[in-house]
């Protein structure tokens, strides 16, 4: 019986097509549609597989940023956009105590809902980073990174992060601290596929940034980690068989804490 779970877990493996794979492309600021407008959209919808590599901060080609900033209408200016920036983008801030909404989906400008946002058996845990930066449309992702929200699996529904995130057309809503200094940050959002992490470097990566800028009266720098060096390639929660034997105790990479304010 065991031989057999996991020869169907490999051939599962094997089978799931290019087109499951996905990126996080979309953004909503306190429940604005943003679309596209601040996210550093990967090169393609494939994952980073290695754990060193700098693409494993925002991606392939996303050391770069994008033009402005997300937010919503304000009535002042915030004192932290900097000259060089379009005066389009002179109001938008996000108040901290607000939310934002990450969104996956597997092709860039495909928000269906009938279809998964990353498909197939692609199981594993769904987790949010922030990063406070000077600039967020030069930063390159080199600075510190904390953990913000986190879904991974609950034994009792067998429910993986992605699979919630599907139920949910490819969203994960989280509230910014209330208590966070402001400024400009990068939102790392991020889905570890792990149906072939048996092996080393069979977890996949899927992750994108997007650039903020906070505002509120908050004084917390919440310390964090750096990427490349939060994660190891044998790290229970990035090498694991997630078939068999069943999960019971799933550890969700990076730090154990995650900072809600």
């Amino acid at each position: 019986m065991k031989s057999a779970i996991v020869l169907t877990a490999t051939l599962l493996s094997f089978v799931t097509p290019i087109l499951s794979h996905a990126t996080f492309q979309d953004l909503w600021v306190n429940g604005v549609d943003k679309a596209g407008s601040c996210v550093r959209t990967p090169q393609s919808n494939n994952p980073v597989t290695s754990v060193t590599s700098n693409d494993i901060r925002c991606n392939a080609g996303g050391a770069k940023g994008v033009p402005g900033v997300c937010g919503v209408a304000g009535t002042t200016p915030s004192i932290l956009i900097l000259p060089h920036r379009a005066l389009t983008d002179m109001n938008l801030s996000l108040p901290a105590g607000q939310t934002l909404t990450v969104e996956m989906h597997q092709q860039p400008g495909d928000r269906n809902c009938a279809t998964e946002a990353i498909g197939g058996n692609h199981f594993g845990p769904v987790i949010i980073y922030m990063s406070k930066v000077a600039d967020a449309t030069k930063a390159d992702g080199s600075s510190s990174w904390f953990k913000v929200a986190q879904d991974g699996y609950i034994p009792s529904t067998q429910t993986w992060g992605t699979q919630t995130l599907n139920a949910n057309c490819g969203k994960r809503t989280f509230t910014v601290p209330s208590d966070l200094a402001p400024g400009n940050y990068l939102v790392r959002a991020e889905a570890i596929a792990l149906h072939s992490a048996s092996g080393a470097g069979g977890a996949q990566f899927y992750m994108s940034c997007y650039q903020i800028n906070v505002t509120g009266t908050g004084t917390k720098n919440p310390a964090g980690v750096s990427f490349p060096g939060a994660y190891s390639a044998t790290d229970p929660g990035i090498l694991i068989n997630i078939y068999y034997p069943p999960v019971t105790n799933y550890v969700v990479p990076g730090p154990t804490s995650v900072f809600t304010g």
